[in-house]
């Protein structure tokens, strides 16, 4: 995880140095900020991932009809 968060910095200094030579209107600033939002997007999705499930969301895994693991919509 580790290596995405110094990409994830190493691409926020590059859109940084692109839209202050560049303008921050320019299309190429546009462009480097939507790598940084594509790559912090990545890692929240691999945070998620690996996140472990809860002894009742195993249970609702196994049991989607019980009462407890009903979802109710407001």
């Amino acid at each position: 995880m580790s290596d995405i968060q110094e990409k994830i910095e190493q691409e926020r200094e590059a859109a940084r140095a692109v839209c202050d030579i560049q303008g921050s209107e320019s299309g190429d600033c546009a462009a480097a900020w939507d790598v940084v939002e594509e790559l912090q997007a990545e890692a929240s999705h691999q945070r998620q991932k690996g996140k472990k499930k809860n002894s009742l969301e195993l249970y609702c895994d196994a049991n989607p009809d019980a009462d407890e693991c009903r979802v109710y919509e407001e």
